[in-house]
């Protein structure tokens, strides 16, 4: 079950997806998170908050790509995520810091003070491409 060439290369390129989980509760959250794609999972790394109170609680979750401004080149990944306790932090994943050296600067963090921050690791494996 692997994306075609096109998802691919949107997954290594694109710095932005949407992240929708459910709590215990069944009400959804979506939002907005840097992501890295390995060919085989998705990275995140989060603030504790509703997104790792809602994975924890039910690790159910789906992924959405920004459309093109007319709605189409669509892409959803429908997966499970799990709260990674010994994954380095981001500033030790080399292809992460790579990724968002440039947005890491321009909050004014260096890639340590963001992995203060974005202490929670969360690793997405997709079970079905849209």
């Amino acid at each position: 079950m692997s994306p075609d060439r096109k998802v691919q290369s949107r997954l290594k390129k694109d710095l932005v997806i949407w992240l929708g989980t459910a709590g215990a509760d069944g009400r959804p959250h979506a939002v907005l998170v840097w992501f890295h794609w390995d060919g085989e999972s998705f990275l995140v790394y989060s603030v504790p908050g509703q997104k790792v109170n809602d994975i924890k609680a039910n690790p159910n979750v789906v992924l959405h790509l920004n459309s093109d401004p007319e709605g189409g080149n669509v892409v959803r990944i429908t997966g499970t995520a799990k709260i990674v306790r010994n994954q380095p932090p981001a500033s030790k994943v080399p292809a992460y810091i790579r990724k968002y050296r440039e947005l890491i600067r321009s909050y004014e963090w260096t890639p340590l003070s963001f992995s203060k921050q974005y202490s929670v690791a969360i690793r997405i494996r997709p079970t079905k491409f849209h």
